[in-house]
Formats: structure tokens, sequence, C-alpha cells
């Protein structure tokens, strides 16, 4: 679970991304590869600690499994 501030804005600003690719036809490897490149441009820029990047990359890599953050909503 993330606790600190900065990582969840991040969190959030990936798996929003991450849903948004989902509905303009991307698929789970496309998205994959966009949330490594996400990740990996975190550790290189060292915005946060290297262990809340590995956090962050554990719960990125959790929702993308979740098959339904993905499902259409219904309205």
């Amino acid at each position: 679970m993330l606790q600190d501030r900065q990582s969840i804005r991040y969190y959030q600003k990936l798996t929003d991304s991450m849903v948004d690719l989902w509905r303009r036809g991307y698929r789970f490897e496309e998205i994959r590869m966009y949330m490594e490149g996400y990740i990996s441009c975190l550790r290189q820029t060292k915005t946060l600690e290297i262990y809340l990047v590995h956090r962050l990359e554990e719960e990125a890599m959790r929702f993308l499994r979740d098959s339904s953050n993905f499902g259409m909503s219904v309205p």
C-alpha cells in the first residue's frame, strides 16, 4: 500500500493513463511497456526514493493484472 503523497500522485497518473490507453485500443503488452517506461523514468530522474518506486511498481503491476480495472463501465 502506498502511503507517500508524491508516490500516490504518480500512481494515480500512471493508472489513469493505463486505463486511457486501454480505452483507446491498446492491449496488455503495450500498456505494460508504457508502465515500464514510466517506472524507468521515475528511477532515472530520482524523483522518488528507490524503495517508493519499487512499491509503486508493485502496485501498478497489481492494477494491470486486475482485469476489472479495464472492463467497460456501466452508465
